[in-house]
C-alpha cells in the first residue's frame, strides 16, 4: 500500500515533478519551498541556484551538451526579493 500522496519533487535526469509531470519546480513545489524557507530567502536562492547547476548538467548531456536557456527564469526568477 502507498504511503501517501507523491510529492512534488524533481526526477532526476530529466527535472520534471515526480508528482505532476510538468517542469520542475512546479507551482506546488515553489509554494512548499516558499513555506519551507520562509525568512530565509537567502538560503532558499543558494538550494535554488545548486539544484539549477545540477540540472543544466544534466538536462545538458541529454540534448547534445546543450542546457535549456530558461533555467535561471524556470529555478530563480520566481522567488521574492525583499530590499531593506
Amino acid at each position: 500500500m502507498s504511503g501517501g500522496p507523491i510529492e512534488h519533487v524533481p526526477s532526476r535526469p530529466t527535472w520534471r515533478c515526480r508528482a505532476c509531470g510538468i517542469a520542475w519546480p512546479c507551482s506546488p513545489a515553489k509554494l512548499s519551498l516558499l513555506a519551507g524557507y520562509r525568512g530565509n530567502m537567502p538560503g532558499l536562492m543558494v538550494y535554488l541556484v545548486t539544484l539549477r547547476e545540477e540540472a543544466a548538467q544534466q538536462l545538458a548531456a541529454s540534448d547534445g551538451g546543450r542546457p535549456p536557456t530558461d533555467l535561471h527564469r524556470r529555478f530563480t526568477d520566481w522567488v521574492p526579493v525583499r530590499s531593506g
